[in-house]
């Protein structure tokens, strides 16, 4: 019966952990190869040169953090799965509800109305809300007048400049404010309505706004 000497122990753990590794496809050395691999090594040492006592602990305590490592694992895992449970449950009630998110694209619907905010950078003496037609033809001008900075709401009836209802659809909305150098167009965020949302293996979440096309949830500005 060969011996396995307490001096070489370190090297044939280490060894048969490379040898695993080379035949699991990269897997590292699991629970059940590392008790058997002591089993092993006090089957098989020389009686009159038994391992030594703190070998032998140093290899019970690698023992015992593989435990712990692989149940530590398991409840992150556990964890990672309550939170994309808690986020599928999250974005479904987002369904039917309206967002406001970065456009330039408004949709028209049956209730004849757009709305939306703009972001205006410094106080300005005139802020105009230009509505664009599929045609890229201006349909109605919206004046604001004076506004401060910061957020501002508008909206528009669907309507253009002599009181005619537009048909529903797609319309541009063009926000331009005034300073002394010169005009000066500025971003707008519309509201849309979500017709579904998918969820991205990373646990990602992505919305998919009617007549506005598909955006991440980090990217809504408001949920109403």
């Amino acid at each position: 019966m060969s011996a396995i000497n307490p001096a070489d122990a370190s090297d044939v753990l280490s060894k048969f952990k490379l040898d695993q590794q080379q035949t699991k496809s990269g897997n590292e050395l699991g629970k059940n190869e590392f008790m058997e691999l002591m089993i092993a090594q006090l089957k098989n040492q020389n009686p009159l040169e038994p391992q030594d006592n703190g070998e032998f602990i140093s290899q019970l305590a690698q023992f015992s953090s593989l435990e712990e490592m692989q149940g530590l694992s398991g409840s992150v895992d556990d964890v990672a799965n309550q939170f994309r449970s808690t986020q599928a449950l999250q974005a479904s009630a987002m369904v039917g509800r309206s967002v406001l998110a970065p456009s330039s694209v408004g949709i028209l619907g049956a209730d004849g109305e757009i709305s939306g905010n703009v972001e205006v950078p410094a106080s300005t003496s005139g802020l105009r809300i230009s509505i664009e037609n599929p045609s890229g033809e201006r349909v109605r001008q919206i004046d604001m007048g004076s506004q401060q900075a910061g957020v501002t709401g508008f909206s528009w009836d669907g309507k253009d400049g002599n009181g005619n209802s537009l048909p529903p659809g797609p319309y541009k909305v063009v926000a331009e404010a005034s300073y002394p150098e010169g005009p000066e167009q500025l971003g707008t965020m519309m509201s849309a309505n979500v017709d579904s949302v998918s969820l991205g293996k990373g646990g990602s979440i992505t919305l998919n706004l009617a007549g506005m096309g598909s955006i991440a949830l980090s990217e809504v500005e408001q949920i109403n």
